[in-house]
């Protein structure tokens, strides 16, 4: 069986999914869970775009040492050099260098001739190699692009030294037919490319990408570049899990084999969710809510009598967890600690004081806690992700009148514990009105998710927040039994990571504090 790479690039053509933002230390925890998945290569960003961008690159770079680690440039100097800057500490680097060829990116983006594209595609790759031995190009919207020019922009790339070429299906144009010719026929003309990794990288905007992944690999490539629950632009991209398990459940049809370990998807899926606030649609393949439910009747009685009838794979080949009792309010932080590694989380002291804390507030509402809703909290805060100038200690709320009412108490890093109370039109809004007097920054919320953890009237709910401080955007996530509790912690998570961005400047708190007399 052929061996097929895995290229995720969920940290960079997914994280531009509207929404999908993430910060330096969410993005640096979901790399160490892409690395336990097993990815070949993980693209980790696009450095030139800002100072995190760069940060966030660079920090995974040092950190991350097993899968080849990817950065994207444009065919410009500066791109190239910001891109090899943040890849130094790499134990393996690949620079992944990009320009569009097609007749309508020629003319309507960049206003040059196919002669000069060929020209940039040349001193791109080129100066890449001075860096590293492992260049990537991607001629953008390739799919568009006239055939002929497409082979000559491919075979002028090899020719510079390029060691994989990616062939983008860029806006999710073309179907498994013509995808298969155009792999097929740059696999038969252009010369050199017995030694270079042949790649795709497909969106879904037709809803084809993955079926033209693996149109593309039956036709010869040997790289597949796709994301975590299929985020990306727009429709998304290739669903990584989608187009692994079709490989593993179909293997008379498709002998081709990756390096992922399958139990870890479902973990990672969830991961991503929790980063991003973006969950799978319930019927989403393979991480689905829905993905392993039985609901009719027939269906129930056979899966009941052999999983086989209506499950073409099991649920633990993907790590879809079963719901066990692990914990209760007896539980002691050793016990606690040793749940979560089993889940996968190492935590340190900080980070398990936070974990115990909220699993024995949960085990005292409710009579069982579930992997789930330790779960829960490991995504939605109990791990730090960022520096905690504001720890909500205690949140008190009235609500069933006209309008609601709500005294919190917060810890300050810096300042004194304070207290304040506010009324709003409604238990959240009053919670967040009251901590608004405290921080007296502007926190204009723009979307809010509540979804259980698990089944029942004491479920854990997780609350996740989108909201815009300064005109910059930030998500925020909690999770309780106690949905506003769950929400104020979002909204404090928030403001957390505005104060670590800089965003809000430390005399906004100072004048607070002076101005409530706190």
């Amino acid at each position: 069986m052929s061996r097929v790479l895995i290229f995720d690039t969920t940290l960079r053509d997914g994280e531009q999914s509207p929404g999908a933002t993430m910060t330096t230390p969410e993005k640096l925890q979901m790399a160490h869970q892409l690395d336990r998945l097993g990815v070949d290569v993980l693209e980790a960003g696009f450095p030139v775009s800002s100072p995190d961008e760069f940060s966030a690159v660079q920090r995974i770079a040092a950190e991350v040492r097993r899968p080849v680690i990817a950065a994207l440039a444009r065919a410009t100097d500066l791109d190239i050099e910001r891109a090899a800057a943040a890849l130094d500490r790499a134990a393996h680097a690949r620079l992944h260098v990009f320009l569009a060829t097609s007749g309508i990116h020629l003319d309507h983006k960049l206003g040059i001739s196919e002669d000069q594209c060929v020209d940039r595609i040349g001193q791109a790759v080129t100066m890449a190699r001075r860096y590293v031995d492992d260049v990537e190009f991607s001629p953008e919207d390739a799919t568009r692009t006239d055939r002929g020019f497409l082979r000559r922009a491919v075979q002028t790339a090899v020719d510079a030294g390029a060691t994989t070429v990616n062939i983008p299906d860029t806006v999710g144009y073309t179907c498994p037919d013509e995808y298969r010719r155009i792999i097929e026929g740059l696999l038969a003309t252009v010369h050199g490319m017995e030694n270079v990794v042949l790649s795709v990288h497909c969106h879904n905007d037709l809803g084809l990408a993955a079926a033209n992944s693996i149109a593309a690999v039956q036709a010869g490539a040997r790289q597949i570049e796709c994301t975590v629950n299929g985020i990306g632009e727009r429709a998304g991209n290739a669903s990584m899990e989608e187009i692994v398990m079709a490989f593993a459940v179909r293997q008379d049809l498709l002998p081709f084999v990756t390096g992922v370990r399958t139990e870890e998807i479902y973990r990672s899926s969830r991961l991503l969710s929790s980063l991003t606030g973006i969950y799978p649609q319930p019927n989403k393949a393979i991480v689905g809510r829905n993905a392993f439910a039985h609901e009719a009747g027939i269906h129930q009685a056979g899966v009941i009598r052999h999983p086989a009838t209506y499950e073409i794979m099991r649920p633990d080949q993907v790590g879809v967890p079963e719901s066990t009792l692990v914990l209760g309010k007896h539980s002691g932080r050793h016990a606690i600690g040793k749940r979560c590694r089993e889940l996968g989380y190492e935590l340190d002291e900080e980070a398990l004081r936070r974990v115990y804390q909220r699993v024995i507030d949960i085990a005292e509402k409710k009579r069982q806690v579930l992997d789930e809703d330790l779960l829960a909290v490991l995504q939605t805060g109990g791990v730090t992700d960022n520096g905690q100038r504001f720890e909500l200690m205690s949140l008190e709320v009235t609500c069933g009148g006209a309008s609601s009412l709500a005294r919190v108490q917060l810890t300050d890093s810096i300042f004194p514990t304070q207290e304040a109370e506010a009324e709003g039109n409604g238990p959240l809004a009053a919670a967040f009105a009251a901590i608004d007097q405290l921080v007296a920054i502007d926190v204009v919320l723009d979307d809010m998710t509540i979804i259980p953890a698990t089944s029942g009237g004491d479920a854990v709910g997780k609350v996740h927040l989108k909201a815009s401080v300064q005109g910059k955007s930030f998500t925020g996530r909690g999770a309780s039994t106690d949905i506003v509790l769950a929400a104020a912690n979002a909204y404090l998570h928030i403001i957390n990571k505005a104060v670590r961005f800089g965003v809000v400047t430390p005399h906004a708190f100072e004048f607070a504090h002076n101005f409530w007399g706190v």
